[in-house]
């Protein structure tokens, strides 16, 4: 009886095939395989060798020759590229021979490099935490399961390989699973690496994103890598770190801003909806990150760009002061982020003029913390988290042109006034307002929200946490 060695001959190039492979096909009687491969193993076949093709698309043909060949006493080498035992003849040798009765051929499987190890190398270091591979090929399994495991792996939040990508008969797949990275969560600036005839003459090697990533570029022999949440492209090379603590501690980056990165990637992938617009994402992404509570997604209303807007006035320097209601609003605001823009928060609440208004006037502290606070800062970014009390005062201000806020923040909470102050602020069109509707709010919210403003040209990488 002879035996059946199956040898993975790597992706193409003679450089890339292992040594045992080499001894193995040296040793072997006959080599079956696709014919197109024969011109890599040539050299190293023995006199008297044979190498026998069943053509393209025929591997249980091929099989069952090799089958045949060892029961006749003959070595046969079975040769596949890459591994033999990855989208390879290993697995339909095996099941072969369990189903032939009585059948007590020897296997032997040979690992060689496979096409996305190839890939990788060339590419970097993409593959350096935890991985799958996926196949778009729908030849032997059903699409509708390929889709469920490209939508396993985009949650997961795995490095992904991406085989048999696209073909003439079948090029709208790779756009099907790119949109569901997207509706899963994964940044448009994920990462994503390809390279076409990996070891061969004719190799081509380019990264993009996946937002900027091309399907028409890519054929069958494409191999497609899109990083996970932590992969970066420095220069050529695309990198994923093997550990996120060390990642965040050799980049001087906080432990609490990888917590923090990670939760808005779980918040992201859990919304109900993948199509808010990017200012609004971020904010509720703020929101949810504070309370834990995705009531938010029926809750908070930004007009429309206003995140944008009040970020650009921040940015451009044009929003110099926040002036909150309590606090503990104001400390919530990052100290790092009002550094580096340059911004002051304040509240007037314990101002001891404030007490001297308020007794005068017979109002609330805090409607006269609003009434200083317009007096000296008429153009500023107000936020409440709060006093409704204060937030009416300053609709009224408003009315009587005396405020002219650059933008409102508005999450008092309670239960008296608490609605009304903020349908009060809504029917300001050109004011660019963040309503938390309803009873909730509170001084955390408040400060979220302004954070989010704040840091809003982090929102597109979806990477919070820079002024933690």
């Amino acid at each position: 009886m002879g035996k059946i060695i199956v040898a993975g001959i790597g992706p193409g190039s003679e450089l890339d095939i292992t040594p045992a492979v080499i001894e193995a096909i040296s040793s072997a009687d006959a080599v079956v395989g696709y014919k197109y491969y024969f011109r890599f193993i040539q050299k190293y076949l023995k006199d008297g060798a044979v190498c026998l093709d069943t053509g393209m698309k025929q591997e249980k043909d091929r099989a069952a020759q090799a089958m045949e060949l060892a029961r006749s006493g003959k070595t046969v080498c079975v040769i596949s590229s890459g591994d033999s035992g990855i989208y390879g003849m290993a697995p339909l040798l095996y099941q072969m021979r369990s189903q032939q009765a009585g059948s007590d051929v020897e296997i032997e499987t040979l690992p060689g490099i496979s096409a996305f190890q190839k890939a990788a190398s060339l590419l970097g270091a993409p593959i350096g935490h935890d991985l799958c591979i996926i196949s778009l090929s729908d030849l032997m399994t059903p699409w509708l399961l390929i889709e469920k495991r490209i939508r396993a792996a985009a949650q997961a939040d795995f490095i992904t390989a991406v085989y048999n990508p696209k073909s003439h008969g079948r090029y709208w797949q790779l756009y099907r699973l790119v949109e569901i990275f997207l509706e899963e969560g994964r940044s448009p600036q994920t990462p994503v690496g390809c390279v076409r005839q990996a070891g061969r003459e004719d190799q081509k090697v380019w990264t993009t994103t996946l937002s900027e990533f091309d399907p028409e570029q890519v054929d069958m022999f494409t191999v497609v890598l899109i990083g996970n949440s932590q992969t970066y492209l420095e220069g050529s090379a695309m990198i994923t770190p093997r550990g996120y603590y060390s990642e965040a501690k050799e980049s001087g980056r906080k432990i609490g801003q990888d917590i923090m990165h990670e939760s808005f990637r779980t918040i992201a992938s859990e919304l109900r909806r993948k199509d808010y617009p990017l200012g609004h994402k971020w904010a509720l992404l703020h929101a949810i990150h504070t309370t834990a509570d995705f009531e938010m997604e029926n809750i908070l209303h930004t007009d429309e760009n206003a995140v944008e807007r009040l970020y650009d006035m921040v940015s451009e320097g044009r929003i110099k002061t926040i002036v909150t209601d309590v606090t503990m609003a104001a400390t919530g605001i990052r100290k790092g982020a009002l550094a580096r823009l340059g911004i002051e928060a304040k509240t007037y609440l314990m101002d001891p003029r404030v007490a001297k208004i308020a007794e005068e006037e017979g109002i609330t502290r805090s409607q006269a913390g609003i009434r200083l606070a317009v007096e000296e800062h008429p153009d500023a970014l107000f936020a409440f988290g709060n006093a409704p009390t204060a937030l009416m005062e300053l609709c009224s201000l408003i009315r009587l042109g005396k405020a002219h806020p650059a933008g409102i923040v508005a999450a008092p909470v309670g239960f008296v006034h608490v609605q009304e102050s903020k349908h009060m602020l809504l029917p300001f069109k050109d004011i660019p307002k963040i309503i938390v509707k309803g009873r909730e709010g509170g001084s955390n919210l408040a400060a979220t929200l302004c954070n989010a403003i704040l840091t809003f040209d982090d929102a597109r990488n979806l990477d919070p946490g820079r002024d933690l």
